[in-house]
Formats: structure tokens, C-alpha cells, sequence
């Protein structure tokens, strides 16, 4: 898959909630931050890491959301793209229309992302899951 296929499928899949499938679009070996999230936690290097940030925990209220306003920028490394995008949907459980905006800098090489800054609105991700950020 290109850069913007694996983007594509990336976004869709959270949308979609096909939390299985997702860590198979990450290399083995990986390098995924998210320079802008409060806590500042650390880089996921492995695809089983990310399999742990995808699993559901079953908590938290309902969310259906699809991907909106994507933007990819092809750069000059054909490897890399920037994608910018926002998740609009509405909690389930409260009525709440919520609209959460991203950038990703993603590094993909044979079809699985080796490398991705995640630009992420993360106080308004918490906030419509009923979450604090300290």
C-alpha cells in the first residue's frame, strides 16, 4: 500500500472501530509519538505496543464517528506524507457532537508505517469519552 492508502486505512479503521486490524498497518518496528498529548507518554516502538493502545477497553460511552476534511500532502520523501484530517461524530450516550482534529507525519516503507508524529486533539478526545487529562 502507498502512504495514502496506509493513512486512509488508518483513520477509517479507528472510525470504523476494527481495532484487530490496526496494528497490522504499523512495521514491527516502529516509532509512533504524539508530541501534543498532556501526559507526554512515551514512543510506541513495537507493533504489540500498538496493539495494546488499539484494544477496547470496554469502557466509556458509545462514539460513532467518521473521517472528515482530510488534506495529504505528498512531500518530496516518497515515503512521507502529512495528512491533515478531523474525526466528527456524536457521543451516543449523551447526544454531544463532538469534532476532533489531527495531523499525521507518517513514514511508511513496504506498505507499514515505520515512523509517525501524531498531531492530535487529545483534551477533546478525553473530553467527549467523560476522561481528564492530568
Amino acid at each position: 500500500m502507498t502512504p495514502r492508502e496506509v493513512f486512509l486505512a488508518l483513520v477509517n479503521g479507528v472510525a470504523d472501530e476494527r481495532w484487530d486490524e490496526l496494528p497490522g498497518l504499523y512495521a514491527e518496528r516502529t516509532d509512533v509519538v504524539h508530541p501534543f498529548h498532556p501526559r507526554r507518554d512515551p514512543a510506541m516502538r513495537t507493533r504489540a505496543e500498538l496493539a495494546e493502545h488499539f484494544r477496547p477497553t470496554g469502557e466509556g460511552p458509545r462514539l460513532r464517528r467518521r473521517v472528515t476534511d482530510v488534506v495529504i500532502h505528498e512531500t518530496a520523501d516518497p515515503e512521507v506524507i502529512v495528512a491533515e484530517f478531523a474525526y466528527a461524530g456524536v457521543n451516543e450516550d449523551t447526544g454531544e457532537p463532538f469534532r476532533t482534529p489531527g495531523i499525521f507525519v507518517l513514514r511508511v516503507r513496504d506498505g507499514q508505517i515505520v515512523e509517525s508524529r501524531d498531531y492530535f486533539d487529545h483534551l477533546t478526545s478525553a473530553r467527549i469519552r467523560g476522561q481528564k487529562i492530568s
